[in-house]
Protein backbone atom coordinates (compact mmCIF):
# COMPACT_ATOMS: atom_id res chain seq x y z
CA UNK A 1 0.00 0.00 0.00
CA UNK A 2 2.76 2.45 0.98
CA UNK A 3 4.76 1.74 -2.21
CA UNK A 4 1.59 2.27 -4.26
CA UNK A 5 1.04 5.65 -2.62
CA UNK A 6 4.71 6.57 -3.07
CA UNK A 7 4.35 5.73 -6.77
CA UNK A 8 1.30 7.98 -7.04
CA UNK A 9 3.21 10.69 -5.19
CA UNK A 10 6.11 10.53 -7.63
CA UNK A 11 3.61 10.81 -10.47
CA UNK A 12 1.85 13.77 -8.86
CA UNK A 13 4.33 15.45 -6.47
CA UNK A 14 2.14 18.55 -6.03
CA UNK A 15 -0.83 16.64 -4.65
CA UNK A 16 -1.20 17.83 -1.04
CA UNK A 17 -3.65 15.04 -0.22
CA UNK A 18 -1.13 12.38 -1.25
CA UNK A 19 1.55 13.89 1.00
CA UNK A 20 -0.98 13.87 3.82
CA UNK A 21 -1.87 10.22 3.11
CA UNK A 22 1.79 9.21 3.08
CA UNK A 23 2.39 11.10 6.33
CA UNK A 24 -0.50 9.27 7.94
CA UNK A 25 0.96 5.90 6.92
CA UNK A 26 4.36 6.87 8.32
CA UNK A 27 2.73 8.03 11.56
CA UNK A 28 0.99 4.66 11.90
CA UNK A 29 4.47 3.11 11.87
CA UNK A 30 5.58 5.65 14.55
CA UNK A 31 7.93 7.33 12.04
CA UNK A 32 6.86 10.74 13.27
CA UNK A 33 9.80 12.80 11.94
CA UNK A 34 9.22 11.57 8.41
CA UNK A 35 5.45 11.88 8.83
CA UNK A 36 5.76 15.50 9.97
CA UNK A 37 7.87 16.29 6.91
CA UNK A 38 5.07 14.99 4.67
CA UNK A 39 2.40 16.96 6.55
CA UNK A 40 4.47 20.14 6.24
CA UNK A 41 4.88 19.55 2.52
CA UNK A 42 1.12 19.08 2.22
CA UNK A 43 0.62 22.39 4.00
CA UNK A 44 3.19 24.12 1.79
CA UNK A 45 1.14 23.04 -1.18
CA UNK A 46 -2.21 23.78 0.45
CA UNK A 47 -1.94 26.05 3.54
CA UNK A 48 -5.64 25.77 4.38
CA UNK A 49 -5.63 21.95 4.50
CA UNK A 50 -7.35 21.32 7.86
CA UNK A 51 -6.65 17.56 7.95
CA UNK A 52 -2.92 18.11 7.43
CA UNK A 53 -2.82 20.66 10.26
CA UNK A 54 -4.56 18.13 12.49
CA UNK A 55 -2.23 15.30 11.51
CA UNK A 56 0.83 17.51 12.04
CA UNK A 57 -0.49 18.42 15.50
CA UNK A 58 -0.98 14.78 16.47
CA UNK A 59 2.44 13.83 15.13
CA UNK A 60 4.08 16.69 17.04
CA UNK A 61 2.22 15.67 20.22
CA UNK A 62 3.55 12.14 19.87
CA UNK A 63 7.05 13.65 19.67
CA UNK A 64 6.37 15.78 22.79
CA UNK A 65 6.80 18.91 20.65
CA UNK A 66 4.04 20.65 22.56
CA UNK A 67 4.22 24.14 21.07
CA UNK A 68 4.11 22.89 17.47
CA UNK A 69 1.27 20.51 18.36
CA UNK A 70 -0.84 23.23 19.98
CA UNK A 71 -0.30 25.68 17.12
CA UNK A 72 -1.17 23.10 14.46
CA UNK A 73 -4.25 21.85 16.29
CA UNK A 74 -5.54 25.37 16.88
CA UNK A 75 -5.19 26.07 13.17
CA UNK A 76 -7.01 22.81 12.39
CA UNK A 77 -9.87 23.95 14.65
CA UNK A 78 -9.94 27.39 13.06
CA UNK A 79 -10.34 25.76 9.68
CA UNK A 80 -12.76 23.09 10.90
CA UNK A 81 -14.43 24.18 14.17
CA UNK A 82 -16.47 20.98 14.48
CA UNK A 83 -13.47 18.63 14.51
CA UNK A 84 -13.88 16.73 17.78
CA UNK A 85 -10.52 14.87 17.53
CA UNK A 86 -8.70 18.19 17.12
CA UNK A 87 -10.15 19.45 20.40
CA UNK A 88 -9.20 16.17 22.10
CA UNK A 89 -5.56 16.32 21.07
CA UNK A 90 -5.46 20.05 21.79
CA UNK A 91 -6.58 19.21 25.33
CA UNK A 92 -3.78 16.65 25.61
CA UNK A 93 -1.23 19.16 24.35
CA UNK A 94 -2.39 21.91 26.70
CA UNK A 95 -2.38 19.45 29.60
CA UNK A 96 1.16 18.44 28.64
CA UNK A 97 2.11 22.12 28.65
CA UNK A 98 0.57 22.62 32.09
CA UNK A 99 -2.17 25.01 30.96
CA UNK A 100 -4.93 23.25 32.88
CA UNK A 101 -7.65 25.88 32.40
CA UNK A 102 -7.23 25.85 28.61
CA UNK A 103 -7.06 22.03 28.60
CA UNK A 104 -10.37 21.89 30.49
CA UNK A 105 -11.95 24.17 27.90
CA UNK A 106 -10.62 22.01 25.04
CA UNK A 107 -11.98 18.78 26.56
CA UNK A 108 -15.33 20.49 27.20
CA UNK A 109 -15.46 21.39 23.51
CA UNK A 110 -14.55 17.79 22.67
CA UNK A 111 -17.32 16.15 24.71
CA UNK A 112 -19.86 18.62 23.33
CA UNK A 113 -19.05 17.25 19.89
CA UNK A 114 -18.58 13.65 21.00
CA UNK A 115 -20.99 13.14 23.92
CA UNK A 116 -20.44 9.38 24.15
CA UNK A 117 -16.68 9.56 24.81
CA UNK A 118 -15.80 7.82 28.07
CA UNK A 119 -12.17 8.88 27.72
CA UNK A 120 -13.14 12.52 27.17
CA UNK A 121 -15.39 12.77 30.22
CA UNK A 122 -12.84 10.92 32.36
CA UNK A 123 -9.98 13.26 31.40
CA UNK A 124 -12.19 16.27 31.91
CA UNK A 125 -13.31 15.02 35.32
CA UNK A 126 -9.74 14.38 36.48
CA UNK A 127 -8.60 17.84 35.42
CA UNK A 128 -11.54 19.51 37.17
CA UNK A 129 -10.88 17.47 40.30
CA UNK A 130 -7.22 18.47 40.36
CA UNK A 131 -8.26 22.09 39.86
CA UNK A 132 -10.31 22.07 43.05
CA UNK A 133 -13.68 21.78 41.29
CA UNK A 134 -15.06 18.50 42.67
CA UNK A 135 -18.70 19.30 41.88
CA UNK A 136 -17.94 19.80 38.19
CA UNK A 137 -15.70 16.73 38.25
CA UNK A 138 -18.52 14.66 39.73
CA UNK A 139 -20.88 15.74 36.95
CA UNK A 140 -18.46 14.42 34.34
CA UNK A 141 -17.72 11.20 36.21
CA UNK A 142 -21.49 10.67 36.55
CA UNK A 143 -21.70 10.81 32.77
CA UNK A 144 -18.97 8.14 32.57
CA UNK A 145 -21.00 5.94 34.93
CA UNK A 146 -24.04 6.40 32.65
CA UNK A 147 -21.96 5.36 29.64
CA UNK A 148 -20.14 2.49 31.39
CA UNK A 149 -22.22 1.34 34.39
CA UNK A 150 -20.25 -1.89 34.73
CA UNK A 151 -16.86 -0.15 35.01
CA UNK A 152 -15.80 -0.21 38.70
CA UNK A 153 -13.17 2.48 38.09
CA UNK A 154 -15.87 4.86 36.88
CA UNK A 155 -17.84 4.40 40.09
CA UNK A 156 -14.66 4.88 42.14
CA UNK A 157 -13.77 8.11 40.32
CA UNK A 158 -17.28 9.46 40.87
CA UNK A 159 -17.17 8.49 44.54
CA UNK A 160 -13.84 10.25 45.10
CA UNK A 161 -15.14 13.47 43.53
CA UNK A 162 -18.32 13.29 45.63
CA UNK A 163 -16.22 12.69 48.73
CA UNK A 164 -14.03 15.69 47.93
CA UNK A 165 -17.21 17.73 47.48
CA UNK A 166 -18.41 16.74 50.94
CA UNK A 167 -21.17 14.38 49.75
CA UNK A 168 -20.19 11.33 51.79
CA UNK A 169 -23.56 9.54 51.51
CA UNK A 170 -23.53 9.67 47.71
CA UNK A 171 -19.86 8.65 47.72
CA UNK A 172 -20.62 5.60 49.87
CA UNK A 173 -23.19 4.43 47.33
CA UNK A 174 -20.65 4.64 44.50
CA UNK A 175 -17.85 2.95 46.49
CA UNK A 176 -20.23 0.07 47.26
CA UNK A 177 -21.11 -0.13 43.56
CA UNK A 178 -17.41 -0.32 42.68
CA UNK A 179 -16.86 -3.09 45.23
CA UNK A 180 -19.87 -5.07 43.98
CA UNK A 181 -18.21 -5.09 40.56
CA UNK A 182 -14.68 -5.71 41.88
CA UNK A 183 -14.90 -7.05 45.46
CA UNK A 184 -11.20 -7.75 45.98
CA UNK A 185 -9.84 -4.30 45.13
CA UNK A 186 -8.02 -2.95 48.23
CA UNK A 187 -7.93 0.61 46.86
CA UNK A 188 -11.73 0.69 46.68
CA UNK A 189 -11.94 -0.65 50.26
CA UNK A 190 -9.45 1.96 51.43
CA UNK A 191 -11.50 4.72 49.80
CA UNK A 192 -14.67 3.32 51.37
CA UNK A 193 -12.93 3.44 54.74
CA UNK A 194 -12.13 7.13 54.24
CA UNK A 195 -15.77 7.82 53.33
CA UNK A 196 -16.99 6.01 56.44
CA UNK A 197 -14.56 8.06 58.49
CA UNK A 198 -16.14 11.23 57.14
CA UNK A 199 -19.47 9.86 58.40
CA UNK A 200 -17.86 9.32 61.84
CA UNK A 201 -18.36 5.56 61.45
CA UNK A 202 -15.01 4.68 62.97
CA UNK A 203 -15.83 0.98 63.38
CA UNK A 204 -16.81 0.67 59.73
CA UNK A 205 -13.75 2.65 58.65
CA UNK A 206 -11.47 0.38 60.67
CA UNK A 207 -13.10 -2.71 59.18
CA UNK A 208 -12.63 -1.53 55.59
CA UNK A 209 -9.11 -0.20 56.09
CA UNK A 210 -7.99 -3.41 57.78
CA UNK A 211 -9.56 -5.41 54.95
CA UNK A 212 -7.62 -3.28 52.46
CA UNK A 213 -4.36 -3.85 54.30
CA UNK A 214 -4.96 -7.62 54.48
CA UNK A 215 -5.07 -7.71 50.68
CA UNK A 216 -1.26 -7.44 50.78
CA UNK A 217 -0.34 -10.76 49.14
CA UNK A 218 -2.18 -9.87 45.95
CA UNK A 219 -1.72 -6.11 45.80
CA UNK A 220 1.76 -4.64 46.04
CA UNK A 221 0.46 -1.10 46.61
CA UNK A 222 -1.34 -1.88 49.89
CA UNK A 223 0.08 -4.20 52.55
CA UNK A 224 0.91 -4.51 56.20
CA UNK A 225 4.70 -4.44 55.96
CA UNK A 226 6.81 -1.28 55.61
CA UNK A 227 7.01 -0.18 52.02
CA UNK A 228 3.31 -0.75 51.36
CA UNK A 229 0.20 1.40 51.34
CA UNK A 230 1.06 4.71 52.97
CA UNK A 231 -2.44 6.12 52.55
CA UNK A 232 -4.19 3.14 54.12
CA UNK A 233 -1.82 3.11 57.11
CA UNK A 234 -2.15 6.87 57.51
CA UNK A 235 -5.95 6.86 57.43
CA UNK A 236 -6.09 3.88 59.79
CA UNK A 237 -3.68 5.69 62.12
CA UNK A 238 -5.91 8.76 62.19
CA UNK A 239 -8.99 6.60 62.82
CA UNK A 240 -7.34 4.83 65.76
CA UNK A 241 -6.15 8.19 67.11
CA UNK A 242 -9.72 9.50 67.07
CA UNK A 243 -10.80 6.42 68.99
CA UNK A 244 -8.17 7.10 71.64
CA UNK A 245 -6.01 4.09 70.70
CA UNK A 246 -2.82 6.12 70.62
CA UNK A 247 -0.24 3.30 70.61
CA UNK A 248 -1.91 1.48 67.72
CA UNK A 249 -2.33 4.80 65.91
CA UNK A 250 1.37 5.58 66.24
CA UNK A 251 2.26 2.13 64.90
CA UNK A 252 0.27 2.68 61.70
CA UNK A 253 1.53 6.23 61.27
CA UNK A 254 5.10 4.92 61.48
CA UNK A 255 4.18 2.29 58.87
CA UNK A 256 2.87 5.06 56.61
CA UNK A 257 6.17 6.92 57.01
CA UNK A 258 8.15 3.75 56.28
CA UNK A 259 6.15 3.34 53.08
CA UNK A 260 6.49 7.02 52.14
CA UNK A 261 9.48 8.68 53.86
CA UNK A 262 8.56 12.17 52.60
CA UNK A 263 5.03 12.04 54.05
CA UNK A 264 4.94 15.34 55.96
CA UNK A 265 1.32 14.98 57.11
CA UNK A 266 2.09 11.57 58.63
CA UNK A 267 5.02 13.01 60.60
CA UNK A 268 2.80 15.87 61.77
CA UNK A 269 0.01 13.54 62.88
CA UNK A 270 2.49 11.19 64.56
CA UNK A 271 3.92 14.16 66.45
CA UNK A 272 0.42 15.17 67.56
CA UNK A 273 -0.36 11.62 68.76
CA UNK A 274 2.96 11.35 70.62
CA UNK A 275 2.27 14.72 72.25
CA UNK A 276 -1.03 13.39 73.55
CA UNK A 277 0.78 10.27 74.83
CA UNK A 278 3.16 12.51 76.77
CA UNK A 279 6.16 11.44 74.69
CA UNK A 280 7.30 14.99 74.15
CA UNK A 281 10.85 14.29 72.95
CA UNK A 282 9.63 11.86 70.28
CA UNK A 283 6.83 14.25 69.34
CA UNK A 284 9.32 17.06 68.78
CA UNK A 285 11.44 14.82 66.52
CA UNK A 286 8.42 13.91 64.37
CA UNK A 287 7.21 17.50 64.12
CA UNK A 288 10.68 18.77 63.17
CA UNK A 289 10.76 16.18 60.41
CA UNK A 290 7.35 17.37 59.15
CA UNK A 291 8.71 20.92 59.05
CA UNK A 292 11.89 19.79 57.29
CA UNK A 293 9.80 18.13 54.58
CA UNK A 294 7.24 20.94 54.36
CA UNK A 295 8.66 24.18 55.79
CA UNK A 296 5.38 26.03 55.30
CA UNK A 297 3.33 23.53 57.31
CA UNK A 298 1.76 25.99 59.75
CA UNK A 299 0.13 23.32 61.91
CA UNK A 300 3.45 21.56 62.49
CA UNK A 301 5.13 24.79 63.64
CA UNK A 302 2.28 25.60 66.01
CA UNK A 303 2.12 22.08 67.47
CA UNK A 304 5.89 22.00 67.87
CA UNK A 305 5.67 25.31 69.73
CA UNK A 306 3.18 23.73 72.16
CA UNK A 307 5.45 20.71 72.71
CA UNK A 308 8.47 22.93 73.38
CA UNK A 309 6.39 25.03 75.77
CA UNK A 310 5.52 21.87 77.73
CA UNK A 311 9.20 20.97 77.83
CA UNK A 312 9.98 24.35 79.33
CA UNK A 313 11.85 25.55 76.24
CA UNK A 314 10.03 28.89 76.11
CA UNK A 315 12.48 30.68 73.86
CA UNK A 316 12.42 28.07 71.09
CA UNK A 317 8.66 27.69 71.49
CA UNK A 318 8.22 31.40 70.85
CA UNK A 319 10.45 31.14 67.79
CA UNK A 320 8.36 28.30 66.37
CA UNK A 321 5.18 30.22 67.06
CA UNK A 322 6.60 33.23 65.26
CA UNK A 323 7.66 30.99 62.37
CA UNK A 324 4.14 29.60 62.08
CA UNK A 325 2.65 33.08 62.10
CA UNK A 326 5.19 34.36 59.58
CA UNK A 327 4.67 31.60 57.01
CA UNK A 328 1.88 33.43 55.26
CA UNK A 329 4.04 36.53 54.88
CA UNK A 330 7.05 34.68 53.50
CA UNK A 331 5.57 33.55 50.19
CA UNK A 332 2.58 34.56 48.11
CA UNK A 333 3.20 31.91 45.52
CA UNK A 334 0.00 30.39 44.17
CA UNK A 335 1.65 27.00 43.83
CA UNK A 336 2.34 26.99 47.56
CA UNK A 337 -1.32 27.82 48.21
CA UNK A 338 -2.39 24.93 45.98
CA UNK A 339 0.02 22.59 47.80
CA UNK A 340 -1.37 23.60 51.20
CA UNK A 341 -4.94 23.24 49.95
CA UNK A 342 -4.26 19.74 48.62
CA UNK A 343 -2.60 18.86 51.92
CA UNK A 344 -5.65 20.20 53.75
CA UNK A 345 -8.00 18.11 51.61
CA UNK A 346 -6.02 15.00 52.53
CA UNK A 347 -6.17 15.88 56.23
CA UNK A 348 -9.91 16.58 55.93
CA UNK A 349 -10.52 13.26 54.17
CA UNK A 350 -8.63 11.56 57.00
CA UNK A 351 -10.85 13.25 59.59
CA UNK A 352 -8.37 15.84 60.90
CA UNK A 353 -10.64 18.89 60.60
CA UNK A 354 -8.50 21.21 62.71
CA UNK A 355 -5.32 20.34 60.82
CA UNK A 356 -7.16 20.81 57.52
CA UNK A 357 -8.42 24.23 58.59
CA UNK A 358 -4.88 25.26 59.51
CA UNK A 359 -3.68 24.21 56.05
CA UNK A 360 -6.52 25.99 54.23
CA UNK A 361 -5.95 29.13 56.27
CA UNK A 362 -2.23 28.93 55.51
CA UNK A 363 -3.10 28.63 51.80
CA UNK A 364 -5.30 31.71 51.95
CA UNK A 365 -2.63 33.69 53.77
CA UNK A 366 -0.34 32.87 50.88
CA UNK A 367 -2.94 33.71 48.25
CA UNK A 368 -6.00 35.51 49.68
CA UNK A 369 -7.89 35.30 46.37
CA UNK A 370 -7.33 31.57 45.84
CA UNK A 371 -10.91 30.37 45.24
CA UNK A 372 -10.39 26.61 45.88
CA UNK A 373 -8.82 27.47 49.25
CA UNK A 374 -11.93 29.40 50.31
CA UNK A 375 -14.16 26.61 49.01
CA UNK A 376 -12.33 23.84 50.87
CA UNK A 377 -12.16 25.96 54.03
CA UNK A 378 -15.93 26.32 53.76
CA UNK A 379 -16.33 22.54 53.65
CA UNK A 380 -14.04 22.14 56.67
CA UNK A 381 -15.87 24.82 58.66
CA UNK A 382 -19.20 23.24 57.73
CA UNK A 383 -17.94 19.92 59.05
CA UNK A 384 -16.64 21.65 62.18
CA UNK A 385 -20.14 22.96 62.88
CA UNK A 386 -19.53 26.59 61.95
CA UNK A 387 -22.23 27.23 59.30
CA UNK A 388 -22.00 31.03 59.33
CA UNK A 389 -18.25 31.05 58.74
CA UNK A 390 -18.65 28.28 56.14
CA UNK A 391 -21.29 30.31 54.28
CA UNK A 392 -18.95 33.30 54.13
CA UNK A 393 -16.17 31.14 52.65
CA UNK A 394 -18.50 29.62 50.05
CA UNK A 395 -19.70 33.09 49.06
CA UNK A 396 -16.13 34.33 48.70
CA UNK A 397 -15.21 31.25 46.62
CA UNK A 398 -18.19 31.80 44.29
CA UNK A 399 -17.33 35.48 44.00
CA UNK A 400 -13.81 34.59 42.88
CA UNK A 401 -14.91 31.64 40.71
CA UNK A 402 -18.63 31.37 39.83
CA UNK A 403 -18.17 27.68 38.97
CA UNK A 404 -17.73 26.89 42.68
CA UNK A 405 -21.11 26.20 44.23
CA UNK A 406 -21.74 25.27 47.91
CA UNK A 407 -22.22 21.53 48.44
CA UNK A 408 -25.72 20.23 48.98
CA UNK A 409 -26.73 20.06 52.65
Amino acid sequence: MQSWRCGRLRAAPRRADLHDDLGSLLAQKSLYNQASDQFREALRLRPGFAAAHFHLGVSAWNQADTEVAIAALREAIRLNPESAPAYYYLGLGLQQKGDVAAAIDAFQQFVQRQPDSIEGYTRLGLLLQRSGLPQKAAENFARVVQLAPSDPGAHNNLALALLQHGQADAALKEFHAALELQPDDPEFRENLGVALLQKSDCDGALRELQAALKAAPNKPDIHLQPGGGAEAHYTLGVTLWQQGEFAASAEHLRAAIAAKPDYAEAYYTLGTVLKQMGKLADAAIALRQAIRLQPEFAGAHITLAAVLQQQGNNEEAAAERRAGNAISKANTNLQAASFNTNSGVRLLNAGDVEGAIAQFEAALKLAPNYAPGHYQLGIALQRQGSPVAAKAEFERAAELDPRLKPPSP
